[in-house]
């Protein structure tokens, strides 16, 4: 009798995850032990884990996934400075004053910090601490309150740049280069981060107006849940609005538009953002606002100035324009070093630099864990035959390509109770995705789709992320039982704006072929 070695060993790692043991050590633990055993039945080949070696080699030297640290800081740093305070206090009196009112506030704000941070904690935690309490005080029900902010908080995910869009960015393209192969073609395509992120951000704007189109309609029909605000408060005046929201917006456009526009690669405009980010910060800290726009204008015109006319000054036929070109980039150059100084030094002064530091190490060091542990658990399941298996089930799926998609959709929607995001994406979606490009889905489209699935992951219970976060940061009057219930409607409408991605393409495919 021949033991299903694979579906066996995607069972058990499943069971060690539940078990509460750490998800990397998992991974790399069940991987060990079927490839011993496969080995000791015959089914597998152990000269195989000599690739091992290779494919961490072509992790560390990704070009993409280096831009995970740096985004990771960016998002941090902008959490720490309390950015996420101004924004809120401010859109909460601009839209307080109708019913509804404060959710939409809370769901402008995440899609806000969702395209300046794309940190689904932090983003959750701040709004948790500031605006659960003030809708609470207002009279909001404690469910639908609940409900919004751990909603909002994950837009962080689908609305880039996200951490979760750069890992599926790799694991799509490699796929995708997988399913030309396997199709006889050897000139292959491949698929950039900025062309997913460009595919993202139509549905993720979708969602938010999903989301408002909701609490306005709840507003109208049940007032008693979602009143207009009671706290007697100013209105903002339009330079309090502009002090709140040009900042992040000015970020958002600096880091989106160079990798959408093509002038930066996804690193670079991470580095961007980081830079951005710290000087924010140092200006939030009481660094001088002259000094920090200076800087940020310095380094804005060096990086244009340089890239338009590039100075080499170690040619020998460098002439005197040259030397005078490269005296006043050095100037811009030290103008900028010496902002980013002052912020650094402030932030450091404040206690700020320390921890945003160890949180940054720490996420980062958990997301390569799981993508390095991941790599040997699909080499072992490659080799047991799981890819040929999974191959096959799609295939028999009646409805053919739309019914293997179903399937397939149903089965992350149905991990995503279990495990997180990062292990869906990089043990399953490398197993799936090619047989699935092959049936002639378009990888864009099936990009988005999945990334709005594994958004609900965070949503559903037992251990949807956002819900622990939100039970850190609530107040004590807020059940657990309550919190589960306000995201139930978001789980449907995160259904129902999935279903209307499926049924309109265009609304994922239009903006990344029109740039690209």
């Amino acid at each position: 009798m021949n033991l299903p070695l694979d579906l066996l060993m995607f069972a058990a790692l499943i069971g060690a995850i539940l078990l509460g043991y750490p998800v990397s050590f998992s991974i790399a633990g069940i991987a060990t032990l079927f490839a011993l055993a496969g080995w000791g039945l015959g089914a597998f080949d152990l000269s195989l884990m000599g690739a091992l070696g290779q494919r961490v080699f072509g992790l560390l030297t990704n070009d993409v996934l280096i831009a995970i640290p740096l985004f990771v800081f960016m998002g941090v740093v902008l959490e720490k400075s309390r950015i996420a305070e101004d924004l809120l206090e401010t859109m909460g009196r601009l839209f307080g004053r109708m019913r509804g009112g404060l959710g939409v506030s809370v769901v402008l704000v995440g899609a806000l910090l969702a395209a300046s941070t794309g940190i689904v904690g932090a983003t959750v935690v701040a709004m948790g601490m500031i605006a659960l309490p003030t809708m609470l005080r207002n009279g909001y029900n404690p469910r639908l309150a609940s409900g919004t902010v751990c909603t909002s908080g994950t837009l962080g995910q689908i609305i880039p740049p996200s951490t979760l869009l750069i890992i599926l960015s790799d694991v799509m393209s490699n796929a995708y280069q997988q399913a030309q192969f396997a199709e006889g073609k050897f000139s292959i395509e491949t698929i950039s981060v900025g062309q997913i992120f460009a595919a993202a951000l139509m549905p993720g704007l979708l969602l938010v107006g999903i989301y408002i189109v909701y609490l306005l309609a709840r507003a109208w029909l049940i007032p008693a849940d979602a009143p207009a605000m009671r706290e007697d408060v100013d209105p903002p005046t339009r330079g309090e609005i502009a002090q709140a929201i040009l900042p992040p917006i000015l970020l958002i456009v600096a880091v989106l538009g160079a990798i959408l526009g093509g002038i930066a690669t996804p690193g670079e405009a991470a580095s961007v953002g980081a830079i951005g980010a710290l000087l924010m910060a140092g200006y939030r800290q009481g660094v001088s606002p002259r000094l920090i726009l200076a800087g940020a204008a310095a380094l804005l015109l060096l990086a244009v100035a340089a890239g338009m006319a590039p100075v080499r000054l170690q040619r020998s036929d460098a002439g005197l324009l040259q030397w005078v070109q490269g005296a006043l980039y050095a100037a811009l150059a030290l103008v900028g070093t010496v902002a980013i100084g002052a912020a650094l030094r402030r932030a450091l002064h404040a206690d700020m630099l320390k921890p945003a530091l160890t949180s940054t190490m720490t996420i980062t060091a958990m997301i390569f864990a799981t993508i390095l542990t991941a790599s040997m658990f699909s080499l072992v399941f490659v080799g047991l035959g799981g890819d040929d298996r999974i191959a096959e089930i799609l295939t028999i799926m009646p409805g053919g390509a739309t019914g293997a998609l179903i399937f397939c959709m149903a089965l992350i929607f149905l991990l995503g109770f279990f495990l997180d995001f990062v292990e869906i994406t990089v043990i399953l979606l490398p197993l799936i995705a090619p047989a699935l490009i092959l049936m002639g889905h378009d990888p864009m489209w099936l990009s988005v789709l999945i990334a709005i699935n594994l958004q609900t992951s965070f949503l559903t219970p037992p251990f949807g992320f956002s819900l622990f976060y939100l039970r850190g940061a609530a107040p004590p009057e807020v059940t657990t039982g309550q919190i589960y219930a306000g995201v139930a409607p978001y789980i449907v409408l995160q259904i129902l704006g999935m279903g209307l991605v499926w049924l309109a393409p265009p609304v994922a495919t239009w903006l990344p072929g029109a740039i690209y």
